[in-house]
């Protein structure tokens, strides 16, 4: 029972439940303490974005970069085009469901941000940089750490990586779930709120189906390329997936995501290569996640959601999360920088996206590190012919 009151799922979704309920009980009064507090923590959370870019991007492409070989660049491309992949279908599939839906739900309140609702004071903290800068330093220090190997710049910045690590950790996850329950408490005061909760009942749906397509997808190329039983070999993994499921954690999943790619006949040497490589690299469930959801959000406000835009914003979310897996919420925080600056997400639609995000993780982690194995089939198979 502990457990379950210290997951940060249940807290984000009792926060959920509360902002609904209180939402028309609470008097303004006290609904301003919640609203300043939000007006303050966007505030930080806009200032630490670029920090988390730096602090986890940076070192993850300069650990990254210290291979040098076929094999590393094959399994880096592989894991980016499918996990770029995975987004672009998650796009397709919502230009194709979600319009009808959003449009569906015009009679119920619109969605606007309250102006019943002001905070007693508010807080400027700019941040010190924006985020393409943070993003082009990131890349820049990582490659010229990588291949100059600049072994005390690397350590400089592996202790920033577990700053920013601390942070979100001590800081921004423990406080999630008061700053989401404010953003909910003013969608319920405004009457915003179930226009959103019916719109995202279904994206949830539909993205749990898009989960099981990303596995099947990539186990019958892994399939073909091995002429082997895709389905035998997706089975073989189902272990990977259930622990992966239960503990919401890439890393901690390795050792039964290693011990099952074996027994799908991979050889120890690719399958300890690849399968670690990739639960940093790999996130098809994620990126899918990521994209539906923010189509949707685009989609009920009214912003641009064009294919040229999403594929900007597709191609450097593979880029951006492969820092993600190490740190508590990681896939998500890392989003937020092409979340603001390509879709131009403001802070309420970013409090909304790490709820949603959240409340599916564990199934994303799950197709995540389950994919890697189909991965580790492939390369295994091309390494064999090479030889």
């Amino acid at each position: 029972m502990r457990k379950l009151f210290s997951s940060l799922l249940f807290r984000i979704a009792l926060a959920i439940a509360l902002g609904i309920i209180l939402g028309n009980v609470l008097p303004d009064s006290v609904a301003r303490v919640f609203m300043t507090f939000n007006g303050v923590f966007s505030q930080f959370l806009g200032f630490m974005i670029p920090l988390i870019i730096i602090g986890l991007v940076t070192p993850a492409i300069s650990e990254i970069g210290k291979g040098s070989g076929k094999l590393l660049l094959l399994t880096v491309a592989i894991a980016y085009a499918n996990t770029s992949f995975a987004a672009l279908m998650g796009y397709g599939v919502g230009e194709w469901l979600f319009p009808s839906l959003v449009a569906s739900t015009e009679s119920m309140a619109q969605v606007a941000k309250p102006e019943d609702l002001q905070p007693y004071f508010t807080v400027s903290i700019p941040p010190l940089l924006d985020v393409m800068n943070a993003l082009v330093l990131s890349f820049i220090m990582g490659l010229g750490i990588s291949y100059g190997q600049l072994q005390t710049l690397r350590n400089c910045f592996i202790e920033m990586k577990d700053v920013v690590a601390g942070v979100i950790a001590k800081a921004i996850i423990p406080l999630l779930p008061l700053y989401i329950f404010g953003i909910f408490l003013s969608m319920t005061n405004s009457g915003q709120v179930l226009r959103i909760v019916t719109i995202f009942a279904y994206i949830i749906l539909v993205i749990f189906a898009l989960h099981i397509i990303i596995l099947l997808y990539a186990y019958t190329i892994a399939g073909l390329t091995t002429k082997r039983n895709p389905l035998r070999l997706l089975g073989t993994m189902l272990p990977a997936y259930l622990t992966a499921l239960g503990t919401s954690s890439s890393a901690a999943t390795i050792p039964v995501t290693f011990a099952q790619t074996l027994r799908n006949k991979v050889s120890e040497g690719i399958a300890g290569f690849v399968v670690p490589l990739c639960a940093t690299i790999h996130m098809p469930g994620s990126a899918m996640k990521i994209s539906c959801c923010a189509l949707t959000i685009c989609l009920i406000n009214g912003m641009p959601h064009d294919f040229a835009t999403f594929l900007h914003f597709t191609l450097m979310l593979g880029i951006v999360m492969v820092a993600a897996p190490g740190v508590p919420g990681g896939c998500i925080m890392a989003a937020l920088a092409p979340l603001a600056s390509i879709l131009g997400f403001d802070t309420e639609a970013q409090a909304l996206m790490i709820a949603l995000y959240i409340a599916m993780d564990s199934f994303g982690t799950a197709c995540n590190v389950t994919s890697d194995g189909a991965i580790a089939i492939v390369v295994d198979k091309i390494n064999e012919n090479k030889k």
